[in-house]
């Protein structure tokens, strides 16, 4: 009896959602140190960061993960990135209508890179996803209800980009709306992490694929781009993510989105204060 006594104010410590974001943070960190280091390495950050996001989750936050449930994994994994693939499509077809792309194909050495293309973007998404929109969205959420925990992901989201090669005031923001705010809200309306990790995946996946640079980093892909135009138009060296276009179509698909989390009731409200 003494023994469990004790215990509680550790147990009501830890299920803190602050104490157990740090710890989420810490953890999931350190497992995907590596996911940028190539095909093999990549993978398996991926694997180790999802089994640390899991235990953090169920060991000392004390809930469940229905986030990650195996269930709907499949499915949500392709509308996510059918969502990522058709918002790449859509902006980057609107720039190069415009004429601010331009597309060769790169022939051998471009299929040549892209196992590693593939699990990058693969171990890039589930790493962010779960920091993001699995740790800090839903710990903020607790405290703060939906719409705070929303606008402060989307915040810090673009904060840290701008640590990214080329990065500028106007990149930060565009980032905290078009991918912040739109992975924000994807993640509300199904309260889903595959479903994000694929809207993820898909749109840097297929970015690098194409010869774009992926919020300033420049990796070999299929195609190799050539940019003409104002950089508030083609996003300049940072690449796809400092366009105007992108903001946009970000901020119609995140709308509806949003609309669709609150018609299914998945808009938590702000904490009332006891007075």
């Amino acid at each position: 009896m003494t023994t469990l006594t004790s215990e509680k104010p550790l147990v009501r410590l830890l299920r803190f959602p602050l104490v157990w974001l740090v710890i989420g943070l810490v953890a999931v960190g350190a497992a995907s140190l590596f996911v940028g280091a190539g095909t093999v390495p990549a993978l398996l950050c991926t694997v180790l960061a999802l089994v640390a996001y899991w235990v953090v989750m169920r060991f000392v936050a004390g809930r469940a993960v229905p986030e990650l449930a195996a269930r709907h994994a499949g499915r949500d994994l392709l509308i996510g990135g059918g969502i990522g693939a058709g918002f790449l499509v859509i902006s980057v077809g609107l720039i190069a209508l415009l004429g601010g792309y331009r597309f060769t194909f790169d022939g051998a050495a471009g299929l040549s890179a892209l196992p590693e293309l593939i699990a990058v973007a693969i171990g890039g998404a589930v790493t962010e996803e779960l920091l993001f929109r699995g740790l800090f969205q839903q710990a903020i959420e607790k405290l703060g209800g939906s719409r705070i925990a929303l606008a402060a992901t989307a915040v810090l989201f673009g904060v840290v980009h701008g640590a990214n090669p080329g990065a500028t005031v106007w990149s930060s923001i565009a980032i905290a709306v078009e991918a912040g705010g739109l992975m924000g809200a994807a993640f509300l309306w199904r309260r889903s992490l595959w479903l994000v990790i694929g809207l993820h995946a898909s749109w840097n996946g297929i970015e690098q694929a194409i010869g774009i640079p992926v919020s300033g980093h420049v990796d070999p892909g299929l195609a190799i781009t050539t940019v003409d135009g104002p950089a508030l138009l083609t996003g300049g060296a940072f690449g796809l993510e400092a366009s105007l276009v992108p903001v946009l179509v970000s901020v119609v698909i995140s709308v509806g989105m949003l609309v669709a989390a609150h018609r299914r009731g998945r808009i938590v409200p702000r904490p009332s204060r006891r007075r």
